[in-house]
């Protein structure tokens, strides 16, 4: 069990493809000047990469590891195809906005990548929940910059009016340099971040082992010898 929360938590935060690894960049700053887009985008990525990574770590056994590349592209361009398909008959606003970066789901970094490094080495289940983790982090991390850029750039959350009808929005919020500038600010907040959980889990290990060495010889000097 510890193994399969460790497959599934691992793209949430440690290893997150967008603050972390920082792949994925293209559709990452391109989608997220409105929230929807980004939870869009990466509900969308989330799809493909579950349902690829547990194709081919399922079919594994079979696939000649020479040809994996070009089936594994064959796979999630599959997947991708039939994302593409609903967002334009269920979604149409949304599809229109998104537009190349759909079908350029067939060659992310974080689908492709997962399907190489874990799906192809990993039984089905295990290949499910790094690719839900994956994918989770992918989308939340898009939500977050996509929220920032909307509420500045438009003063609006998911279409929804945040600010008093004289806000004057950041337009270069929603082009492309406030979405280097946002991207840049949140990268340094969660490298700060992950140093000082760091700093503090050091802290109360060394803490810890302190009150057991103490304990230890508190036992020793009570101890009464043996005649």
């Amino acid at each position: 069990m510890k193994h399969l929360w460790e497959d599934l938590s691992r793209g949430l935060w440690r290893e997150n493809p967008t603050f972390r690894i920082m792949i994925g960049m293209c559709p990452t700053l391109a989608v997220t000047t409105e929230a929807v887009n980004g939870v869009s985008m990466g509900l969308s990525a989330m799809f493909v990469l579950l349902c690829s990574s547990t194709l081919i770590s399922a079919l594994k056994p079979v696939i000649p590891n020479k040809a994996r590349i070009p089936i594994y592209i064959v796979i999630i361009s599959t997947f991708v195809t039939i994302v593409d398909y609903f967002l334009k008959a269920m979604f149409p606003a949304i599809h229109k906005v998104l537009g190349i970066f759909i079908p350029l789901i067939v060659v992310n970094c974080i689908i492709l990548g997962r399907a190489e490094a874990f799906a192809g080495k990993n039984p089905p289940l295990r290949s499910a929940l790094d690719a839900v983790g994956m994918g989770l982090g992918f989308t939340w991390a898009l939500l977050v910059l996509g929220s920032i850029r909307e509420i500045l750039g438009n003063g609006t959350w998911f279409g929804l009016r945040v600010f008093a009808p004289g806000y004057v929005p950041w337009i270069v919020m929603i082009l492309p340099p406030g979405g280097f500038l946002t991207l840049g600010l949140l990268l340094g907040g969660m490298n700060w971040l992950a140093e000082k959980l760091a700093f503090w889990s050091a802290q109360r290990v060394g803490e810890r082992r302190l009150a057991t060495a103490q304990a230890a010889a508190g036992e020793g000097c009570c101890r009464v010898p043996e005649v």
